[in-house]
């Protein structure tokens, strides 16, 4: 009876173990005030109620690849159960990264850094790819007729930001001119469409890599009279892009999923962690899909409660 009850009480040590509340630190390069990831967030933190783990969000107040690897290193001197981050430079962060895995500390990475996360020991990656994401878009335009582009990047230097855009001009196959812009600066994204739009009157096609340079954008076009003449699509959903996309301002959205961008590696590292169970695929990927107007009214309520 004695044995009966300490391999009973080991069992149970054991079990109570394996529930013991894990420590999960995310951290991206984009900001939860952000349209885009505020979604990512509202995944992870879904997750973690979902599978009873701790999570912190972390993230630089701009784009700032040399405070990202600080903040990662900072993580890393914290000694988390396991790491999610976003690679939007491997070159940049991949010391960070390297330093976490050779901690022990499991990484997965999501969103940016598909091509490079194998290489720094990351676990598997969890997103899109964003050169066949834009390839599709280019594709699109081309068969819409257009032969002159735009290409608004809010991010460069983001490497997934600059696969977008080539992969829209392989796509489109015509001219496309990549236009650098400021995040944090709706106005001046605004006036910097308007300008390039009265500059080459031949342009007939725009992508933004974003909603955040989609409202100003739309703003633009609105502004010269341009919308509905000149095809538009966007990377990213937010409710400002859905709305426009229902009014037939806009003509498609590519969907990378974000909500399971956040919540999908909260619950993979948690079993990882718990059993040591782990997908066997080294990306799972989220995306690409395209929103139109035909089916935007259909992903409108979900984009309210903050999951697509």
């Amino acid at each position: 009876m004695k044995k009966w009850l300490l391999a009973a009480g080991a069992v149970a040590a054991m079990s109570l173990g394996m529930a013991q509340e894990l420590r999960i630190v995310v951290v991206t390069h984009g900001q939860a005030s952000d349209p885009f990831w505020s979604v990512v967030k509202n995944g992870v933190e879904q997750a973690a109620k979902d599978m009873n783990v701790k999570v912190e969000y972390r993230a630089p107040n701009t784009f700032d690849m040399v405070k990202m690897s600080q903040l990662i290193d900072a993580a890393v001197a914290s000694k988390p159960d396991a790491l999610v981050v976003s690679i939007p430079d491997g070159n940049a962060l991949g010391k960070s990264i390297e330093a976490a895995v050779k901690a022990g500390i499991p990484v997965v990475s999501i969103n940016s850094g598909a091509n490079v996360a194998a290489k720094l020991g990351v676990l598997l990656h969890v997103g899109q790819e964003e050169y066949v994401a834009g390839q599709g878009a280019g594709k699109r335009m081309k068969a819409a007729g257009v032969k002159d582009a735009l290409c608004i990047n809010q991010e460069v230097g983001n490497v997934g930001l600059d696969q977008r855009c080539k992969g829209f001009a392989d796509g489109l196959g015509g001219k496309v001119t990549v236009l650098p812009v400021t995040l944090s600066d709706p106005t001046g994204i605004k006036n910097a469409v308007t300008a390039a739009l009265q500059k080459d009157k031949n342009i007939d096609g725009i992508l933004t890599l974003g909603p955040t340079g989609a409202d100003p954008t739309l703003q633009a076009l609105e502004t010269l009279g341009k919308v509905g003449k000149i095809q538009f699509g966007t990377f990213d959903l937010s409710p400002a892009v859905l709305k426009a996309l229902s009014e037939k301002k806009m003509d498609f959205a590519i969907d990378q999923q974000q909500w399971l961008q956040g919540y999908l590696p909260i619950v993979i590292l948690t079993n990882y962690k718990r059993y040591g169970l782990l997908p066997a695929n080294d990306i799972i990927y989220t995306g690409p899909g395209f929103v139109t107007p035909q089916n935007a009214a259909q992903v409108i309520d979900l984009s309210k409660k903050g999951i697509r």
